[in-house]
C-alpha cells in the first residue's frame, strides 16, 4: 500500500514490555479477512526494552499489511500512547485494541461494517478469554470478558470515527497516568455529547489469561483510583453501578456483610440474608474457604483504592 493511498481503517494499539503477547496480536492482525491494502496497523511502543524494539523491527520488515511503529522514549501511559497512535493514523476509522489480545479473523471487518452502518457512532465488540488459555484461569489471574455494550467501553475492542476523536480531543492523558478509566472516560464523553454507542456482536476479540500472582493481583486492585473520575464527570455512568453507589458487586456484598456483623445476634435471619452473598463469594470455589483471608484483603485493597479516588475527585462511590 503506497503512502499516498489512505487505508479505510487504522488499527491502533499501545504496547509496553509484552513482546511475546504483542507478536501473537500482530500475527492475528495480519490474518484479518479485510484486504491487506484496506487497513494499517500502528503500534505505539511506550518505552519498552530492546526485546520489543527488535520484534517490531522484524515485523516491519515483513510484506503485507502496513505496520507503522512509534517509539516513545519515556513511558506516558496508555492514554498518551493511544493519542499519539490515532493522530498518526491515516484512516478515517480507528480501531483500538491491546497488546495482550488476539483478534479473531473477522474482527476488523465486522467492526468496520458496524461503523459504516451507523455513521457518527462508536462501536464496541465482545471480548472473551483466549479459549485455549481459559483452563489457566485462577484466583491470581487476570483476563477480560465483555458480553454487552458498555458501561466500561474497554479499548481492548472498540472503534471510533477519527472525526469523533478529533472533536472530543481523544483520551484524557492529563488525568489518567496509567491503565484504567481513560477508555471509559472517552466513551462517556461521547455519550453525553449525544453520540450513540453500537454493539457489534461479530467483532470478537480474545483476551489473554495472565497469571499475576498474589502480590500482582493486589497491585492491580490498588491501581483503580483514577477510574473514579468518570463518575464525577458523567452522571449517567452512575446508573450502571450497583445500587448507584458501588463500583463492583463484590464491594456491595462486602458492605452488606459488614452491616450484618453490626446487627444484634438475635436478628440472625437478617444477618444471614445480608452476609450470604459475600460468604458465597469467599467459599464457593474448589479450594473452599482456604482463600477467604486473601480474598478479604484483596477486596479491602480495592475498596481503599476506590475510596481514595472518590475522595480525590469528590464523588460518592464505594
Amino acid at each position: 500500500m503506497g503512502e499516498d493511498t489512505a487505508p479505510d481503517v487504522s488499527v491502533v494499539l499501545a504496547t509496553h514490555e509484552r513482546p511475546e503477547r504483542l507478536a501473537r496480536q500482530l500475527e492475528a492482525l495480519r490474518a484479518q479477512t479485510l484486504p491487506e491494502a484496506s487497513y494499517e496497523v500502528i503500534v505505539v511502543d511506550d518505552a519498552s526494552g530492546p526485546e520489543t524494539r527488535a520484534l517490531l523491527e522484524r515485523e516491519q520488515s515483513l510484506d503485507g499489511v502496513s505496520l507503522k511503529v512509534i517509539h516513545r522514549e519515556r513511558s506516558g501511559g496508555p492514554a498518551a500512547a493511544r493519542n499519539e497512535g490515532w493522530r498518526a493514523a491515516r484512516g478515517p476509522l480507528i480501531a483500538f485494541t491491546d497488546d495482550d489480545c488476539e483478534a479473531t479473523p473477522a474482527w476488523l471487518e465486522a467492526g468496520v461494517a458496524a461503523l459504516r452502518g451507523h455513521p457518527g457512532s462508536f462501536v464496541q465488540g465482545p471480548t472473551a478469554p483466549i479459549p485455549e488459555e481459559w483452563t489457566q484461569y485462577g484466583p491470581f489471574s487476570h483476563t477480560m470478558r465483555v458480553n454487552e455494550c458498555g458501561p466500561g467501553f474497554e479499548t481492548a475492542n472498540i472503534f471510533y470515527p477519527r472525526e469523533l476523536l478529533e472533536r472530543l480531543g481523544g483520551f484524557d492523558e492529563e488525568t489518567y497516568s496509567g491503565p484504567g478509566g481513560e477508555d471509559t472516560d472517552l466513551a462517556w464523553k461521547a455519550i453525553e455529547n449525544g453520540v450513540e454507542p453500537v454493539w457489534a456482536p461479530d467483532a470478537l476479540m480474545h483476551h489473554a489469561v495472565t497469571y499475576l500472582g498474589p502480590v500482582g493481583k493486589l497491585k492491580m486492585a490498588a491501581r483503580w483510583h483514577e477510574s473514579m473520575k468518570p463518575f464525577k464527570r458523567y452522571p449517567g455512568l452512575r446508573s450502571h453501578r450497583y445500587a448507584g453507589m458501588f463500583w463492583s458487586e463484590t464491594h456491595m456484598w462486602l458492605f452488606r456483610a459488614a452491616l450484618a456483623m453490626l446487627l444484634p445476634k438475635r436478628w440472625r435471619l437478617l444477618r444471614w440474608w445480608l452476609a450470604a452473598p459475600y460468604v458465597t463469594h469467599l467459599t464457593n470455589r474448589r479450594s473452599g474457604p482456604l482463600l477467604a483471608p486473601y480474598l478479604i484483603v484483596h477486596d479491602l485493597v480495592e475498596i481503599t483504592a476506590v475510596v481514595r479516588g472518590a475522595i480525590r475527585y469528590r464523588t460518592f462511590i464505594l
